[in-house]
């Protein structure tokens, strides 16, 4: 395209440029430090969250299976440690602890309520009578309503953190593979199974599923 052609902003533009021995180096944005990684959290930034769990994650989760040995149990720790941080980064106080160690203080206090309720399950399960006739109908109810107000509460949620809810539940892909899956960075993925499930824990309540 020649000169003439050029519309009047374009060529302001160009001329607004400086000689490329004269631009500016850009710079790369400073790292944020981990504490700044929780204030912005305690602002409700899921970029943030992201970030704090690409750097701990693993940490946090050889933390939670060597306290539970059992891997599953481990993601299930990690997952709800990292829900009940985002509900309280609020009250995090720097001069008190490192960062990584008050969130990892989550993690641990988290894997610990599990073992114990494993514990009392298995007791619970050792010490069980035998249920009476008629009961299997009765629990049949109870789970087709569970699962109705589980759908319903699924529904509701913003569709981005659906799609990866129900692909990590019901597909069984990990984080990974929903990154892949969906062309997200995983942080991404990790903000909005995070939101995504906490969101779906207070509709859940809403809607009586503690009483179905």
């Amino acid at each position: 395209m020649s000169a003439a052609a050029q519309t009047p902003i374009a060529i302001s533009v160009v001329g607004l440029r400086a000689p490329s021995s004269e631009q500016p180096m850009r710079r790369k944005a400073p790292q944020r430090t981990d504490e700044e990684l929780v204030e912005a959290v305690a602002r409700a930034d899921e970029d943030a969250l992201g970030e704090l769990y690409d750097r701990f994650g693993r940490v946090a989760y050889g933390l939670a299976y060597k306290i539970l040995q059992d891997a599953a149990l481990a993601e299930d720790a990690v997952q709800e440690a990292f829900l009940q941080f985002w509900r309280g980064a609020g009250s995090y106080r720097p001069e008190r602890a490192k960062a990584s160690t008050w969130l990892l203080t989550f993690v641990h206090r988290r894997a610990v309520d599990l073992v114990r309720r494993e514990q009392r399950r298995r007791a619970v399960q050792l010490d069980a009578l035998p249920e009476p006739s008629g009961s299997g109908a009765d629990e049949e109810v109870v789970a087709r309503s569970r699962r109705e107000i589980v759908q319903d509460a699924l529904r509701r949620l913003p569709s981005e953190q659906r799609e990866a809810i129900e692909l990590a539940y019901y597909g069984g892909l990990t984080q990974s593979e929903l990154a892949a899956r969906l062309d997200q960075p995983l942080g991404t993925i990790k903000s909005r199974m995070f939101t995504g499930l906490q969101r779906l824990r207070i509709l859940l309540v809403e809607s009586g599923y503690e009483s179905a």
